[in-house]
């Protein structure tokens, strides 16, 4: 039998072995931190018995596939905690989730935050107990007896729902046993590390229309610092809330009149107006013509652009004049027919359309939060239509594009390749075609990338740049997908060099993706403290007392003279305290004036970065400031506020 590994090694056995003897064959310290095994692509348990030829990969925390099973084994350890506190609760479900894992529960007298802390404790001393973790599995009838016995419902109904001939497979440590079907953790023993972090309510099985449960979320990790470090970013993370600090700073506001539909307030229209007008400058000079399309659209159009079959729950409509129609969801179609304005040329290709479009998506009221997922945003699209042989450079230039992008926040990125997915449209030779231009284009660009099978668009596949935050949390932003599929069933022609007609090929890419929750990104990556080109006030100016308000005023003139956003505080108040809310506003720069400020003109410099920068001649300051700008330099901080 010929096992072989991630590495390309290769292992023979005379015997069948388990994926956790294979592991300790390989190393002790491998055994000792494995969680799972994947075989041919599938996660198994390290129990799981090899007995022919395949590949193998021995699964740690590390892997992400690895902490799913680590900490699946934590949620059944809060489980029989939770049953050994409070006997009568009767379980739900219980998976693995990002960052952690929970675990649904019906009681009759509610838990409370309080209990967290016992149900913690009780967790940790299962874990020294370190139980032994078996699997076994049962035929049907008997699974629904043993737990109609134990009186649960929810397993009840769960095994009732799998097919009659199923054989179920529970999960014993101690005296609990839960169905599952796995992997888990040969013991309790490795999940030293454990922290329950909230109660909230779960609908069974997500529908309104059953009971409410109760949800304990937690998380666990192998080592208390890793813990320790990641209950740290939750800390970082509450801080920098962008909901939190958008209220604060007077960016944007939520309203109940308008669920999941933003308003932005003045401050937060400077910061966005600054972002488009940037948005412009780089597509300007990246060879971008600016379009703007309807917000509403006919019926047809969406049928013909395949949309409405695929994403018609989404979509807003309405009728006018006895006709179907809505409201866009995407800018694709409307960008179609702005092609379509006049006859195309191959000298007219590539044509590169950008749009600030706004669009509209019903997402349902439990996944709004703020502006990361909102009903209406503005998406940075553009359309690009090309010629076959320009595909590898056009995406080659929005990589660049978006790179650029990306590093002028200071943000890192990774980039995944999305395949084909089950619900899509087209032919495999033109979705082989378009997913190799893609790949190639990576690798001309010397960008490593994951392949993410089965998740590319209904129309073509696509490459995803998640972008790492200040405090290492990833979001996905930018796109870029290769469609054969639109240009063909809106029938788009241009006219060769051969004088024949020809399809174009076309590319559909955002940078900045949503730029409402680009900005919910950018408010929680600088924590509210914006780089000067981007503050909504770039400096504000406090007079010492009254008496030197008209010279206030008159630096704030010439600030407001030079292009620099700045305000006054003209406020009856100590100049401590004015400098505590100009810091809170996470202002870039306060100018004190008083009497030696006015006598001289000059004014004293306290900055955001490096606290008291000392007395300047207001010229220098201007001249510095206006060239940080122009420059969009992200300065560090050095001091804290």
């Amino acid at each position: 039998m010929k096992i072989t590994l991630k590495d390309g090694s290769v292992k023979e056995y005379d015997q069948s072995k388990s994926v956790i003897d294979i592991a300790a064959d390989i190393s002790e310290g491998l055994a000792r931190v494995a969680t799972a095994g994947e075989v041919n692509g599938e996660i198994v348990d390290l129990r799981t018995v090899i007995d022919e030829d395949c590949e193998l990969s021995i699964l740690t925390f590390n892997d992400e596939k690895g902490k799913g099973a680590f900490r699946h084994t934590a949620s059944h350890i809060m489980a029989q905690a939770v049953k050994r506190l409070y006997p009568d609760a009767k379980l739900a479900i219980g998976p693995s989730v990002a960052d952690g894992f929970y675990y649904d529960i019906d009681r009759e007298v509610p838990l409370v935050a309080e209990d967290l802390e016992k149900i913690e404790a009780e967790m940790k001393k299962i874990v020294k107990e370190a139980l032994p973790i078996e699997q076994y599995t049962m035929p049907r009838n008997e699974a629904i007896a043993y737990f109609k016995e134990k009186g649960e419902p929810y397993k009840v109904e769960l095994i009732e729902d799998l097919p009659e001939d199923e054989v179920i497979s529970f999960y014993s440590q101690g005296e609990f046993t839960d169905l599952c079907a796995g992997p888990h953790l040969m013991t309790t023993k490795p999940v030293k590390a454990i922290k329950l972090t909230s109660l909230a309510g779960a609908y069974w099985r997500g529908s309104e229309k059953n009971k409410m449960l109760q949800r304990i979320y937690g998380t666990a990790y192998p080592k208390k610092a890793e813990l320790d470090e990641y209950l740290h970013m939750i800390e970082e993370a509450k801080k920098r809330d962008h909901r939190k600090l958008g209220k604060e700073l007077g960016l944007f506001m939520m309203r109940d009149e308008g669920p999941g539909f933003p308003f932005f307030l003045p401050k937060g229209m400077v910061l966005k107006n600054q972002l488009l007008d940037y948005w412009r400058e780089i597509h300007h000079r990246n060879g971008y013509v600016e379009i703007a399309t309807p917000i509403m659209l006919s019926r047809h159009l969406w049928e013909t652009s395949g949309h409405w079959d695929h994403y018609k729950d989404n979509m807003y409509t309405t009728v006018i004049d006895e006709e179907d129609f809505a409201i866009k969801p995407m800018n694709c179609p409307g960008g179609i027919l702005a092609y379509e304005a006049e006859p195309r040329s191959y000298r007219d290709l590539p044509l590169r359309m950008g749009e600030l479009g706004l669009v509209h998506r019903h997402e349902k009221s439990g996944q709004l939060h703020g502006l990361m997922r909102v009903r209406c945003f503005t998406q940075d699209d553009a359309h690009i239509f090309m010629m076959p042989e320009q595909i590898r450079d056009e995406i080659k230039g929005v990589a660049r594009l978006i790179d650029e992008v990306y590093s002028l926040f200071g943000f890192k990125y990774h980039v995944e390749l999305s395949t084909r997915p089950e619900n899509s449209m087209g032919s495999d030779e033109d979705w082989e075609m378009a997913t190799s231009a893609l790949q190639g284009a990576l690798d001309d660009l010397g960008l490593n990338y994951v392949v993410n099978e089965g998740d590319g668009a209904f129309y073509g596949p696509k490459i995803d740049f998640h972008l790492e935050d200040s405090i290492g949390r990833t979001w996905q932003c930018g796109t870029i997908q290769l469609d054969f599929q639109l240009p063909l069933r809106f029938n788009l022609e241009y006219t060769g060099a051969d004088g024949e007609k020809h399809r174009p090929i076309m590319i559909h890419r955002v940078a900045f993706g949503s730029i409402e929750r680009f900005i919910g990104i950018l408010i929680e990556h600088f924590a509210g403290a914006f780089p000067t080109w981007l503050a909504p006030v770039q400096v504000k100016v406090l007079p010492i007392s009254d008496k030197y308000m008209e010279y206030g005023k008159k630096v704030l003139s010439e600030l407001e003279h030079a292009g620099i956003r700045a305000e006054i505080d003209t406020r009856a108040e100590k100049i401590g305290y004015k400098i505590r809310e100009a810091q809170m506003q996470k202002i870039p720069y306060m100018l004190v004036v008083g009497a030696k400020e006015e006598e001289d003109g000059l004014v004293s410099v306290r900055s955001r970065f490096e606290g008291d920068e000392g007395q300047k001649n207001l010229s220098d300051f201007v001249a510095a400031i206006k060239m940080e700008i122009a420059a969009k330099t992200v300065r560090e901080v050095k001091s804290k506020e």
